[in-house]
Protein backbone atom coordinates (compact mmCIF):
# COMPACT_ATOMS: atom_id res chain seq x y z
CA UNK A 1 0.00 0.00 0.00
CA UNK A 2 0.92 3.44 -0.50
CA UNK A 3 0.97 6.44 1.28
CA UNK A 4 -0.89 9.37 -0.54
CA UNK A 5 -1.01 12.62 0.75
CA UNK A 6 -4.56 12.53 2.79
CA UNK A 7 -6.14 16.36 1.55
CA UNK A 8 -9.42 15.94 3.57
CA UNK A 9 -7.49 16.79 6.81
CA UNK A 10 -6.17 19.92 5.24
CA UNK A 11 -9.89 20.44 3.80
CA UNK A 12 -11.22 20.13 7.53
CA UNK A 13 -9.37 22.92 8.80
CA UNK A 14 -11.45 25.64 6.34
CA UNK A 15 -14.59 24.14 7.56
CA UNK A 16 -17.22 26.75 7.50
CA UNK A 17 -17.45 27.58 10.94
CA UNK A 18 -19.03 30.37 13.30
CA UNK A 19 -15.38 30.68 15.35
CA UNK A 20 -11.64 29.93 14.44
CA UNK A 21 -8.92 28.73 17.04
CA UNK A 22 -7.58 31.47 18.60
CA UNK A 23 -6.10 33.31 21.58
CA UNK A 24 -5.61 36.57 21.01
CA UNK A 25 -8.38 39.41 21.79
CA UNK A 26 -8.70 42.68 20.47
CA UNK A 27 -9.74 45.85 22.52
CA UNK A 28 -11.80 47.98 20.09
CA UNK A 29 -11.89 51.80 21.85
CA UNK A 30 -13.75 54.67 20.58
CA UNK A 31 -11.90 58.13 19.45
CA UNK A 32 -12.51 59.69 22.92
CA UNK A 33 -10.78 56.55 24.39
CA UNK A 34 -13.53 55.25 26.04
CA UNK A 35 -13.91 50.82 25.24
CA UNK A 36 -17.80 50.27 23.50
CA UNK A 37 -16.81 46.94 23.77
CA UNK A 38 -17.74 45.67 27.40
CA UNK A 39 -20.78 43.27 28.20
CA UNK A 40 -20.35 43.44 31.80
CA UNK A 41 -19.04 46.34 33.74
CA UNK A 42 -19.26 47.05 37.26
CA UNK A 43 -22.87 46.43 38.77
CA UNK A 44 -24.83 44.70 41.15
CA UNK A 45 -23.40 40.58 40.28
CA UNK A 46 -20.42 40.30 41.34
CA UNK A 47 -19.02 36.97 39.46
CA UNK A 48 -15.28 37.38 39.97
CA UNK A 49 -15.01 35.90 43.88
CA UNK A 50 -12.32 33.42 43.60
CA UNK A 51 -13.51 30.86 45.85
CA UNK A 52 -16.78 30.28 43.72
CA UNK A 53 -17.23 28.01 41.03
CA UNK A 54 -16.42 26.93 37.79
CA UNK A 55 -20.03 28.96 36.89
CA UNK A 56 -18.45 32.22 38.28
CA UNK A 57 -15.10 31.86 36.33
CA UNK A 58 -17.25 31.39 32.98
CA UNK A 59 -19.18 34.23 33.84
CA UNK A 60 -16.11 36.68 35.24
CA UNK A 61 -16.34 40.44 33.71
CA UNK A 62 -13.25 39.77 32.01
CA UNK A 63 -14.27 36.35 30.48
CA UNK A 64 -17.43 37.70 29.47
CA UNK A 65 -16.38 40.70 27.68
CA UNK A 66 -13.44 38.65 25.68
CA UNK A 67 -15.82 35.65 24.68
CA UNK A 68 -17.94 39.01 23.03
CA UNK A 69 -15.00 40.32 21.91
CA UNK A 70 -14.34 37.00 20.24
CA UNK A 71 -17.93 36.68 18.48
CA UNK A 72 -17.84 40.09 17.08
CA UNK A 73 -14.29 39.80 15.31
CA UNK A 74 -15.95 36.16 13.91
CA UNK A 75 -18.77 37.69 12.31
CA UNK A 76 -21.09 35.35 10.79
CA UNK A 77 -24.51 35.04 10.80
CA UNK A 78 -27.06 35.66 13.13
CA UNK A 79 -29.28 33.03 14.82
CA UNK A 80 -33.32 32.13 14.99
CA UNK A 81 -33.58 35.54 16.58
CA UNK A 82 -32.59 37.10 13.57
CA UNK A 83 -30.25 39.79 15.68
CA UNK A 84 -27.29 40.94 13.78
CA UNK A 85 -23.64 41.69 15.12
CA UNK A 86 -24.19 45.56 14.98
CA UNK A 87 -27.07 45.03 17.85
CA UNK A 88 -25.21 42.65 20.06
CA UNK A 89 -24.02 45.06 22.20
CA UNK A 90 -26.65 46.87 22.80
CA UNK A 91 -28.50 43.90 23.35
CA UNK A 92 -25.97 42.55 26.03
CA UNK A 93 -25.64 45.86 27.90
CA UNK A 94 -29.48 46.07 28.30
CA UNK A 95 -30.22 42.87 29.01
CA UNK A 96 -26.75 41.47 31.14
CA UNK A 97 -28.43 41.40 34.63
CA UNK A 98 -30.95 39.29 33.46
CA UNK A 99 -29.45 36.60 31.29
CA UNK A 100 -26.57 36.56 34.16
CA UNK A 101 -28.99 36.04 36.95
CA UNK A 102 -30.88 33.13 34.66
CA UNK A 103 -27.46 31.48 34.42
CA UNK A 104 -26.57 31.85 37.89
CA UNK A 105 -29.66 30.62 38.71
CA UNK A 106 -30.21 27.95 36.57
CA UNK A 107 -32.92 28.99 34.61
CA UNK A 108 -31.30 30.35 31.12
CA UNK A 109 -32.76 28.58 28.40
CA UNK A 110 -30.88 28.76 25.18
CA UNK A 111 -32.44 29.34 21.71
CA UNK A 112 -32.78 26.94 18.88
CA UNK A 113 -30.09 26.68 16.42
CA UNK A 114 -30.59 27.85 12.69
CA UNK A 115 -30.09 24.98 10.59
CA UNK A 116 -27.61 25.68 7.78
CA UNK A 117 -26.39 23.70 4.72
CA UNK A 118 -23.39 24.34 3.22
CA UNK A 119 -22.01 23.04 0.38
CA UNK A 120 -18.56 20.55 0.04
CA UNK A 121 -16.04 19.98 -2.21
CA UNK A 122 -17.91 16.39 -2.95
CA UNK A 123 -20.91 17.44 -4.18
CA UNK A 124 -22.83 16.85 -0.46
CA UNK A 125 -23.00 19.16 2.21
CA UNK A 126 -22.65 19.74 5.41
CA UNK A 127 -24.96 20.42 7.82
CA UNK A 128 -24.40 23.31 10.35
CA UNK A 129 -26.71 24.69 13.58
CA UNK A 130 -26.22 28.63 13.58
CA UNK A 131 -26.96 29.30 17.31
CA UNK A 132 -27.86 33.19 18.02
CA UNK A 133 -25.10 35.83 18.77
CA UNK A 134 -26.14 35.45 22.60
CA UNK A 135 -25.67 31.96 22.76
CA UNK A 136 -22.62 32.24 20.75
CA UNK A 137 -21.20 34.56 23.42
CA UNK A 138 -22.25 32.12 26.56
CA UNK A 139 -20.79 29.47 24.52
CA UNK A 140 -17.82 31.41 23.38
CA UNK A 141 -16.74 32.09 27.44
CA UNK A 142 -17.77 27.92 28.82
CA UNK A 143 -14.81 27.58 25.79
CA UNK A 144 -12.50 29.79 26.99
CA UNK A 145 -12.65 28.20 30.64
CA UNK A 146 -12.90 24.93 29.46
CA UNK A 147 -10.13 24.61 26.86
CA UNK A 148 -7.05 24.98 28.44
CA UNK A 149 -8.68 21.99 31.16
CA UNK A 150 -8.97 19.92 28.87
CA UNK A 151 -6.07 20.59 26.45
CA UNK A 152 -3.82 18.84 29.36
CA UNK A 153 -5.94 15.61 28.73
CA UNK A 154 -5.60 15.23 25.00
CA UNK A 155 -3.61 13.12 22.94
CA UNK A 156 -0.42 14.44 21.32
CA UNK A 157 -1.28 12.94 18.34
CA UNK A 158 -4.61 15.01 18.12
CA UNK A 159 -4.92 17.87 15.89
CA UNK A 160 -8.32 19.17 15.25
CA UNK A 161 -9.22 22.29 16.17
CA UNK A 162 -6.73 22.75 19.00
CA UNK A 163 -4.31 26.16 19.96
CA UNK A 164 -1.22 25.89 17.96
CA UNK A 165 -2.25 23.00 16.02
CA UNK A 166 -3.03 22.18 12.58
CA UNK A 167 -2.90 19.72 9.41
CA UNK A 168 0.64 20.55 8.13
CA UNK A 169 1.14 19.13 11.67
CA UNK A 170 -0.82 16.60 11.26
CA UNK A 171 1.11 15.88 7.28
CA UNK A 172 4.31 15.74 9.40
CA UNK A 173 3.62 12.95 11.56
CA UNK A 174 2.15 10.80 8.97
CA UNK A 175 5.85 11.13 7.28
CA UNK A 176 7.01 10.82 10.39
CA UNK A 177 5.83 7.33 10.86
CA UNK A 178 6.22 6.32 6.84
CA UNK A 179 10.12 7.25 7.49
CA UNK A 180 9.70 4.59 10.04
CA UNK A 181 8.46 2.09 8.28
CA UNK A 182 4.76 2.22 8.73
CA UNK A 183 3.59 1.98 5.50
CA UNK A 184 0.02 0.36 5.86
CA UNK A 185 -2.50 2.78 6.41
CA UNK A 186 -6.21 2.45 8.13
CA UNK A 187 -7.61 5.34 6.91
CA UNK A 188 -10.86 5.94 9.07
CA UNK A 189 -13.60 8.72 8.56
CA UNK A 190 -16.61 8.42 11.21
CA UNK A 191 -19.89 8.38 9.33
CA UNK A 192 -21.83 11.66 9.99
CA UNK A 193 -20.01 11.77 13.39
CA UNK A 194 -21.45 15.52 14.54
CA UNK A 195 -24.76 13.79 13.88
CA UNK A 196 -24.35 11.21 15.78
CA UNK A 197 -22.82 11.69 19.65
CA UNK A 198 -24.27 9.85 21.83
CA UNK A 199 -25.30 12.33 24.13
CA UNK A 200 -26.02 10.88 27.41
CA UNK A 201 -21.89 9.61 26.84
CA UNK A 202 -20.55 12.88 25.85
CA UNK A 203 -22.70 14.03 29.40
CA UNK A 204 -21.03 11.44 31.20
CA UNK A 205 -17.68 12.04 29.90
CA UNK A 206 -17.92 15.68 30.54
CA UNK A 207 -19.05 15.26 34.23
CA UNK A 208 -15.15 13.19 35.47
CA UNK A 209 -13.65 16.15 34.95
CA UNK A 210 -16.27 19.33 35.44
CA UNK A 211 -17.44 19.11 39.01
CA UNK A 212 -20.00 21.80 38.69
CA UNK A 213 -23.35 20.52 38.10
CA UNK A 214 -24.13 23.87 36.59
CA UNK A 215 -21.82 23.95 33.79
CA UNK A 216 -22.63 20.24 32.64
CA UNK A 217 -26.42 21.67 33.51
CA UNK A 218 -25.83 24.51 30.87
CA UNK A 219 -24.06 22.83 28.49
CA UNK A 220 -27.05 19.64 28.33
CA UNK A 221 -28.99 22.91 27.35
CA UNK A 222 -27.23 23.53 24.80
CA UNK A 223 -27.34 20.08 23.23
CA UNK A 224 -31.25 19.96 23.68
CA UNK A 225 -31.57 23.32 22.28
CA UNK A 226 -33.34 21.99 19.21
CA UNK A 227 -32.77 22.89 15.72
CA UNK A 228 -35.17 25.14 13.18
CA UNK A 229 -35.70 24.12 9.70
CA UNK A 230 -37.64 26.78 7.35
CA UNK A 231 -39.60 27.15 10.08
CA UNK A 232 -40.19 23.57 12.05
CA UNK A 233 -38.88 22.85 15.38
CA UNK A 234 -36.85 19.64 15.38
CA UNK A 235 -35.58 18.08 18.87
CA UNK A 236 -32.01 17.31 19.38
CA UNK A 237 -31.54 14.68 21.30
CA UNK A 238 -28.69 13.16 19.61
CA UNK A 239 -25.44 14.79 18.07
CA UNK A 240 -22.94 18.14 18.83
CA UNK A 241 -24.68 20.99 16.33
CA UNK A 242 -21.84 22.31 14.36
CA UNK A 243 -21.53 25.84 14.11
CA UNK A 244 -21.30 26.33 17.99
CA UNK A 245 -18.06 27.29 19.42
CA UNK A 246 -18.13 24.57 22.09
CA UNK A 247 -19.20 22.24 19.54
CA UNK A 248 -15.12 21.23 18.33
CA UNK A 249 -14.33 20.71 22.15
CA UNK A 250 -16.80 18.75 22.41
CA UNK A 251 -16.19 16.14 19.97
CA UNK A 252 -12.03 16.70 20.73
CA UNK A 253 -13.74 15.45 24.50
CA UNK A 254 -16.07 12.56 22.94
CA UNK A 255 -13.03 11.19 21.02
CA UNK A 256 -10.49 11.32 23.26
CA UNK A 257 -11.87 8.58 24.93
CA UNK A 258 -10.52 6.75 21.34
CA UNK A 259 -7.11 8.29 21.43
CA UNK A 260 -6.75 7.05 25.12
CA UNK A 261 -7.20 3.67 23.90
CA UNK A 262 -5.02 3.75 21.34
CA UNK A 263 -2.42 5.35 23.55
CA UNK A 264 -2.58 2.51 25.60
CA UNK A 265 -2.27 -0.01 22.90
CA UNK A 266 0.37 1.21 22.07
CA UNK A 267 -0.78 2.12 18.28
CA UNK A 268 0.41 4.75 15.82
CA UNK A 269 -2.06 7.21 14.69
CA UNK A 270 -2.85 10.81 13.89
CA UNK A 271 -6.90 11.78 14.47
CA UNK A 272 -7.84 15.63 13.03
CA UNK A 273 -11.33 16.10 14.21
CA UNK A 274 -13.42 12.90 12.91
CA UNK A 275 -10.64 11.70 10.21
CA UNK A 276 -8.44 8.88 11.92
CA UNK A 277 -5.51 7.32 10.50
CA UNK A 278 -3.41 4.23 12.27
CA UNK A 279 -0.35 3.16 10.80
CA UNK A 280 0.87 -0.31 11.11
CA UNK A 281 3.73 -2.49 9.15
CA UNK A 282 2.19 -5.36 7.98
CA UNK A 283 -1.39 -5.53 6.32
CA UNK A 284 -1.74 -8.81 8.78
CA UNK A 285 -1.25 -5.97 11.64
CA UNK A 286 -3.78 -3.52 9.89
CA UNK A 287 -6.67 -5.95 9.55
CA UNK A 288 -6.39 -6.60 13.47
CA UNK A 289 -5.99 -3.53 14.68
CA UNK A 290 -9.17 -2.07 12.32
CA UNK A 291 -10.90 -4.63 13.58
CA UNK A 292 -10.52 -3.81 17.26
CA UNK A 293 -10.90 -0.03 16.88
CA UNK A 294 -14.02 -0.39 15.39
CA UNK A 295 -15.62 -2.94 17.90
CA UNK A 296 -14.59 -0.63 20.51
CA UNK A 297 -15.73 2.82 18.59
CA UNK A 298 -19.05 0.95 17.91
CA UNK A 299 -19.77 -0.64 20.71
CA UNK A 300 -18.24 1.96 23.25
CA UNK A 301 -18.77 5.17 21.89
CA UNK A 302 -22.19 3.98 19.72
CA UNK A 303 -20.80 5.87 17.01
Amino acid sequence: MKITKNTSICRKQNKDTIVNCGNSVEHERHRNGQSDSRMIEKGNINTNKPTEGMLEKILSRDNMNQAYLKVKRNKGAGGVDKMEIDELLEHLKTHREEILTSLLKGSYKPQPVKHVEIPKEDGKTRKLGIPTLTDRVIQQATLQVLNPIYEKQFSETSYGFRPNRGCHDALKKCQEYANQGYWYVIDMDLEKFFDTVNQSMLIETLSRTIKDNRVISLIQKFLNAGIMNRGMFRKSEIGVPQGGPISPLLANIMLNELDQNLDKWGYRYVRYADDIMIFTKSKRAGQRQYQKVSKFIESKLKL
